[in-house]
């Protein structure tokens, strides 16, 4: 069973939002309605604009050797988040609020991406400006990676045996033309 917080987090580019209803996600597979939260330690997942494609990676406990010497033997970092240079500059531009909520009627949806879920409305406790994204991804502890597609490490993080979130890679660019060998 996952820790439960003190508080979990919802990030958006909206600052008004005064109540959060339960509501079935255009993204999810799930038919439930929910109001979603994060866990703090994983809130560097959803520091970006919000169909910023991205992949983010972590060191598990059943995380294999032979990976953390490949994606982090370089690194004193135990996650890391990449995005697509195309975004980079939204990035920087975007403004988004953190929004907490008392965790009392959430229960755990995914302990590795961190989720949350409620199926009743949710009144947020406070809500504040996030400030400079690049300085608050850092501040998590979390590298940061810009690279002109993320196609090629998808396959190698999916391949892994890394914890992973991958998210709105429909937004991702083209997947790049295999190179030919001769």
């Amino acid at each position: 069973m996952p820790e439960r917080s003190k508080v979990l987090y919802h990030f958006s580019e909206d600052p008004a939002i005064t109540r959060f209803d339960p509501h079935v996600a255009a993204t999810s597979d799930l038919t439930d309605a929910y109001v979603w939260a994060l866990h703090p330690d994983k809130r560097y997942i959803y520091l970006f604009p919000r169909d910023c494609p991205r992949v983010t990676y972590y060191i598990e406990d059943t995380t294999a050797e032979d990976d953390r010497q490949r994606f982090f033997g370089n690194t004193g970092a135990t996650k890391v988040v990449a995005i697509e240079t195309g975004w980079l500059q939204r990035l920087r531009e975007t403004v988004l609020y953190c929004y907490e909520f008392a965790p009392d009627s959430f229960e755990s949806h995914d302990e590795g991406a961190g989720y949350w879920v409620s199926r009743h409305t949710v009144l947020p406790l406070r809500v504040e400006q996030v400030g400079d994204l690049l300085d608050a991804l850092t501040a998590t502890g979390a590298e940061v990676r810009v690279t002109p597609s993320l196609w090629p490490l998808y396959e190698a993080v999916v391949a892994s045996t890394l914890g992973f979130s991958i998210v709105r890679f429909r937004n991702a660019a083209q997947r790049p033309a295999a190179k030919e060998t001769t």
